[in-house]
């Protein structure tokens, strides 16, 4: 039995991740961010250490058009298509994709699917 919690244990997951991963100007790194309540992506290049665009279910473009909470799978799909949109708008097509320590199922493969559909490639 683990006497981390479960945060302690998605950074620690993430720390592990983080060493192969690594954003460059012409490949930077998608970063996904879940809490209970909300989900958040950035596309950061490391390198220059700058957020080159970003995106969540917090953004008020985005909120108005959502039918329910931001913890769904919709919302995930919705902020996959905004930050993917974001992305290629300036000239960014392809990334690393960092699931930020979380396991690659439910609203973190919603999002990287909606990203893939709408142009960007990891």
């Amino acid at each position: 039995m683990s006497s981390l919690s479960r945060k302690q244990q998605t950074q620690k997951r993430h720390k592990r991740l983080r060493r192969h991963l690594n954003g460059t100007a012409d490949r930077p790194r998608l970063a996904v961010f879940r809490s209970n309540n909300h989900i958040y992506a950035q596309v950061i290049d490391d390198e220059a250490q700058n957020t080159l665009c970003a995106a969540s279910t917090l953004d008020k473009d985005l909120r108005s058009n959502l039918k329910s909470n931001g913890s769904s799978c919709d919302a995930s799909v919705a902020v996959g298509e905004l930050v993917a949109k974001r992305a290629l708008s300036k000239g960014i097509e392809k990334v690393v994709f960092d699931r930020g320590g979380n396991l690659y199922h439910g609203r973190v493969k919603a999002l990287a699917d909606a990203a893939r559909e709408a142009g960007l490639h990891f």
